[in-house]
């Protein structure tokens, strides 16, 4: 009977443990430093980070970073054949056991050191357009103060097309299209950044704009686009795609040819595809086709696993993503999938 009952426990144990899929040699215990974050935490804990809220989601102090503290002491328990956290605060700030509780995290605290400003100040400076008619029919510039061909900042500039007095328009020229390189569709345009303004005035169909901000020479035929919320949605969990995803690398937007750890990346897959922003996938270097000098066949060398990358901004057919690490340089046309 004893052993049965042992055996029951191991098996209740196994599972739960295959549920949360806890980490080969984790730690029982782990006190906090500074400058930990859920993710780094997870990660120690589990075998996936992005699936944290399998163990963290039940507690809703510990999926907040801002309440722990360095110093504090985590204990990965049992209790009823769940695991469970509790918290011991340092400082003398008292014992707290976690309760279940069903609780989001921000990713700027369930990501460790991912660089938000840097994705912010992305994108600002890219958007995608879904298509050329899109981009075609667009307001544009029609003429710079004083007849100029190029303007800046504080500068006055005419606009021809449908836009009302005071709305703030970005201004953006057309930068590389992209198409699928599997299916050929085509996908979208990258609009390249110029500067913003504010519409001042319209008199017969032509409007003043006044520029607030220039990254280059405003030029005739650049595009107004309405500006719109582009801060990266802050309160999402990191999570697996719901469909299946095999996509690829299409672009680093800020023109490296090597891809690295919080380079941003375009991929040929969007909201369509089923992707959604937190979305994780794994990215896989594209094996080289070799000649087997044995047989003289030639010979695909199997894909490599060789990074992870999230996915911050989602398009129609394509999406923005941040490489969260890689363990070798990626490059334009390696794969994306589930992780």
């Amino acid at each position: 009977m004893r052993k049965t009952l042992l055996a029951l426990l191991l098996l209740a144990t196994a599972a739960v443990q295959a549920q949360v899929q806890l980490k080969d040699g984790h730690p029982d215990t782990y006190t906090v430093v500074k400058g930990d974050t859920l993710w780094d935490i997870s990660g120690k804990f589990l075998t996936k980070p992005w699936k944290w809220p399998e163990i963290w989601h039940a507690n809703p102090q510990v999926a907040n970073p801002h309440l722990i503290y360095p110093g504090d002491r985590l204990s990965l328990v049992y209790i009823d054949g769940q695991p469970r956290i509790m918290l011991n605060r340092g400082a003398n700030r008292g014992t707290i056991k976690l309760s279940p509780k069903v609780r989001s995290t921000p990713m700027a605290e369930a990501i460790p050191t991912i660089p938000l400003d840097a994705i912010n100040s992305f994108l600002l400076s890219n958007r995608i357009v879904n298509t050329n008619a899109e981009f075609s029919n667009s307001p544009y510039v029609v003429a710079g103060n004083a007849e100029r061909v190029v303007s800046g900042q504080g500068d006055r500039i005419y606009v021809r097309g449908d836009v009302e007095e005071g709305d703030i328009y970005g201004i953006y020229r057309q930068g590389r299209s992209y198409i699928d390189p599997v299916t050929h569709e085509f996908l979208g345009i990258n609009a390249d950044d110029i500067g913003g303004g504010e519409v001042v005035a319209v008199e017969d169909g032509i409007a003043t704009m006044l520029l607030t901000r220039t990254t280059q020479e405003v030029r005739i035929a650049d595009r107004l686009f309405p500006t719109e919320e582009r801060a990266i949605n802050s309160t999402f969990v990191p999570s697996e795609p719901k469909e299946n995803i095999a996509g690829v690398i299409l672009d680093v937007p800020r023109g490296v040819s090597q891809i690295g750890q919080f380079d941003v990346v375009t991929i040929n897959k969007g909201s369509r595809d089923g992707l959604a922003e937190g979305n994780v996938l794994a990215v896989y270097k594209t094996g080289e086709t070799v000649r087997d000098r044995v047989t003289g066949e030639s010979v695909k060398i199997p894909d490599e696993r060789s990074g992870l990358l999230m996915v911050f901004r989602t398009y129609d057919k394509l999406s923005y993503g941040l490489v969260l690490y890689a363990n070798r340089q990626l490059a334009v046309l390696d794969k994306v999938s589930n992780p």
